[in-house]
């Protein structure tokens, strides 16, 4: 049995003395919420006459509903969707009088959740306009919004069926949709004249409702033009930083992930590197051994080799530290990742410090590209053991 030295006191050690959590993280995210306002109102500016409403979706895109939520309250938001109801009513303390629209819309058990905390349910299909409409029936009038498929088969009421009910005298008057909704799905694509179908078909809807508030863009939407801003845009990846047309620069970087280097080890010529013996080191070289894996939402396919995105001889996953770019070698495991430092310095870094993964030196969407995946999955995926630390506007 272990013995505890008797001689340490915690009166011996103030809370002052002891090292910040984010300080000694194994691994850790900054999040920029001054960036995340910018770029909301640089969405909203480039909204032009429509309204803007904010995506918190998926724990605001990984980086934490609650803060990025009051931030973007704070910036002007005042509509807000989310995917699940769980997170509407959490939302709802940080934005008290915004309106909040739940994508997912309702499922029965539901009902007091959504009147309780006043958030709009999104009716997706058929069968969920019919339960709303039961609903409305029992409980009382109640906002809604209606989901409209305009060619992406995935939500949504059939085009055809949606624009027939608009007409539909049998109606209930408690049926009271306050937005109408359709989303793209090539507008990542400018040049796809899938584009502009999706947008004569979403204008047949908006004139069938006429007088209701309609959404078509998101942040790809958004960069399309004005004819596909109608009177809200919801723009999402483009506010966190992210790339949401292909090739484009994205805003400001709003979020940096860092891992901490346990060790530093020489390693020989011809010798090989992590599980699979599939990287064999060409010459003498450092290496840093960093305590972020696959468990943390860093991608196995960031790999520098031994996995199949990587048999064409693509590149994986650099980090960035002391100045320099350094790569990913080996594969990578659940917790620990191997980055080839022998360019850098000697006296540059030691174990302790942290490789940053992404964020203002190490673009999130060119580490997506190297895992094959985009940057939305990058950021949702990222696991619970990041300790975050959160800028305000005024630090």
């Amino acid at each position: 049995m272990t013995e505890f030295d008797d001689d340490f006191s915690a009166d011996e050690t103030t809370l002052d003395e002891l090292p910040d959590d984010f300080d000694i993280a194994p691994v850790r995210m900054t999040v920029d919420l001054g960036a995340l306002a910018d770029n909301f109102r640089e969405m909203a500016r480039r909204s032009g006459k429509a309204a803007t409403a904010a995506v918190v979706k998926a724990d605001a895109y990984g980086l934490g509903l609650e803060d990025c939520g009051t931030a973007l309250y704070e910036a002007g938001a005042r509509d807000f969707f989310v995917a699940a109801v769980q997170e509407g009513v959490t939302l709802r303390v940080y934005a008290p009088d915004a309106r909040i629209y739940v994508l997912s819309g309702i499922w029965p058990g539901q009902e007091a959740l959504f009147y309780e905390h006043g958030l709009v349910p999104v009716i997706a299909s058929e069968e969920q306009l019919a339960f709303w409409m039961g609903v409305t029936a029992e409980h009382g009038d109640h906002p809604c919004a209606l989901h409209v498929d305009t060619g992406f088969n995935r939500l949504g009421l059939p085009l055809d069926a949606a624009i027939a009910f608009a007409d539909d005298v049998s109606r209930p008057a408690s049926f009271s949709p306050v937005l109408i909704l359709s989303h793209l799905h090539s507008g990542d694509t400018p040049a796809s004249p899938l584009n502009r179908q999706q947008l004569e078909s979403f204008e047949q809807v908006a004139a069938a409702y006429e007088g209701i508030p309609s959404t078509l863009a998101a942040s790809a939407g958004v960069f399309l033009g004005p004819e596909y801003h109608f009177d809200l845009t919801r723009p999402g990846i483009a506010v966190y930083g992210g790339e949401s047309v292909n090739g484009a620069k994205p805003l400001k970087p709003v979020v940096k992930a860092e891992a901490r280097i346990i060790q530093i080890r020489e390693a020989s010529a011809g010798s090989t590197v992590s599980y699979g013996a599939t990287h064999q080191l060409s010459r003498n070289s450092r290496l840093a051994i960093a305590s972020v894996g696959y468990a943390d939402g860093y991608m196995r396919s960031l790999s520098g080799a031994g996995v199949p995105l990587r048999a064409g001889g693509t590149s994986g996953a650099f980090g960035f530290i002391a100045g320099y770019r350094v790569p990913v070698i080996g594969r990578i495991t659940m917790d620990l990742t191997i980055f080839d430092v022998t360019d850098v310095p000697t006296g540059a870094i030691r174990a302790g410090d942290y490789v940053e993964l992404f964020g203002p030196n190490m673009p999130l969407d060119e580490v997506a590209r190297a895992a094959g995946t985009i940057g939305y999955e990058l950021l949702t995926g990222l696991g619970l053991r990041f300790e975050r630390r959160y800028l305000y506007p005024d630090d």
